[in-house]
């Protein structure tokens, strides 16, 4: 190598000319890492490289998909116009108000749940009185109930277990000193699902706490209320054509088109009633516990995604419904199949009885999760098996949606517009 190629050479690896002649094995190597050219290097996308900083990846992924939902939403708004109009809202909850559950029906429910006979007739009842009522209200006053219902019978429950050990333990449960008096109304508003003789309190009400997740209950209720009318009722109305007349193609196309706007407004209502309703509520009533959810984001099976995304439940079915089974005997995997099959009835019983028809939707998908949740966990794990919950859950809830709709319509209307 001549001297004229040397220095260009050195100008270019900015390294001094004298080394490249001394030592002409390490001078090529990385100045920066003090690698040797000699050295294995991997390449940081392989798997061998140990590299795990994806941040900017993940920040592309998060504007990619910003921008796309704003593309969307733009073409809806261009498409469509202006849909939000929240005097619509109001008018739907005012329509029909004699066909309301009456108020005294609900404060006799509340202030009688102490005599047992009512856990026999609560279930009757609930049903009784939404027969009559609109939807949107049927959906609100079955959800009463059904909480009230499960909060009954974990109060049933408690008690038969304190009494059950009485000479062992219950003389040292005492009751909280702060509901002394008032123990079992305070469960009833409390956002919790489970009855125990002392609740974990909170030294006091942080105003500044309550004004924040007052402000986001206020925020987000509006917020959701625009995003269906704006987005979710013009995809719904538009996909009945292609479910009516069979045509797959563009049924996917719709499923796929209607899968964005109902995650977005799925994940929403999470954080509005998980996050700042339950919180709100907890610190109203400076209730301790507030472990209303996990991180059922970082799921790798479908078992643990429902085992964290609604806690209260969870508890409550575990406490009351899958512990017990096993003490009797009952093996693991049967016991989890019977939480499910308990679950899709009461999703199925939610949906069907306001809407007034019986289609076994939602009882057919949660069901399907436990064939899912058996494949998830013995061929996928990692993000491999995190990828097919999101998947799920975003496919999974808009194939009910539209099949409620439609059969709603059909049944309703006679036929699909």
């Amino acid at each position: 190598m001549t001297h004229s190629e040397l220095s260009v050479l050195c100008k270019s690896c900015k390294i001094n000319p004298v080394a490249l002649t001394r030592f002409p094995p390490l001078a090529c190597g990385d100045s920066e890492t003090g690698k040797s050219a000699n050295h294995l290097i991997t390449s940081l996308l392989s798997s061998a490289s140990g590299y795990s900083n994806y941040r900017g990846i993940l920040n592309w992924c998060v504007v990619m998909l910003v921008l796309s939902n704003a593309r969307l939403f733009l073409e809806n708004i261009i498409k469509y116009g202006i849909l939000v109009d929240p005097i619509q809202v109001v008018s739907l909850f005012l329509k029909d108000p004699y066909s309301w559950p009456a108020a005294c029906l609900i404060i006799g429910l509340i202030l009688h749940l102490f005599n047992l006979t009512s856990l026999l007739i609560f279930p009757s009842a609930s049903v009784l009185t939404v027969t009559s009522i609109t939807p949107v209200g049927g959906v609100l006053s079955l959800g009463t109930y059904t909480v009230l219902f499960l909060k009954l019978y974990s109060y049933m429950d408690s008690n038969k277990w304190c009494r059950e050990i009485r000479q062992a333990k219950a003389k040292r449960m005492t009751r909280s000193y702060s509901c002394k008096y008032i123990n079992m109304y305070y469960f009833i508003f409390a956002p919790t699902l489970c009855y125990q003789l002392n609740f974990p309190r909170s030294p006091r009400i942080r105003k500044r706490f309550l004004i924040r997740r007052l402000f986001e209950m206020l925020f987000l209720m509006q917020l959701l209320v625009g995003l269906i009318q704006q987005w979710m009722v013009p995809s719904v109305q538009n996909s009945m054509k292609p479910f009516q007349e069979m045509d797959f193609s563009r049924m996917v196309e719709r499923l796929l088109k209607l899968a964005v706007p109902n995650h977005l407004i799925w994940l929403i209502f999470f954080y509005w009633f998980f996050h700042s309703s339950l919180n709100f509520v907890a610190e109203l009533l400076q209730f301790g516990d507030r472990e209303f959810y996990r991180d059922w984001w970082n799921s790798e099976t479908v078992t643990y995604f429902w085992a964290n995304w609604n806690i209260p439940v969870h508890k409550w079915c575990l406490r009351h419904f899958y512990k017990p089974m096993l003490r009797k005997g009952v093996n693991k995997f049967l016991a989890q199949t019977a939480v499910f099959l308990a679950s899709a009835f009461f999703h199925e019983y939610l949906v069907s009885v306001p809407l007034k028809m019986f289609r076994l939707w939602a009882f057919m998908g949660m069901m399907a999760q436990v064939p899912l949740a058996l494949f998830v966990s013995r061929f996928l794990n990692g993000n491999y098996g995190n990828a097919a919950v999101w998947i799920s859950l975003i496919i999974g809830q808009p194939i009910a949606v539209l099949m409620y709709v439609h059969d709603y319509y059909v049944i309703h209307y006679g036929s699909t517009t």
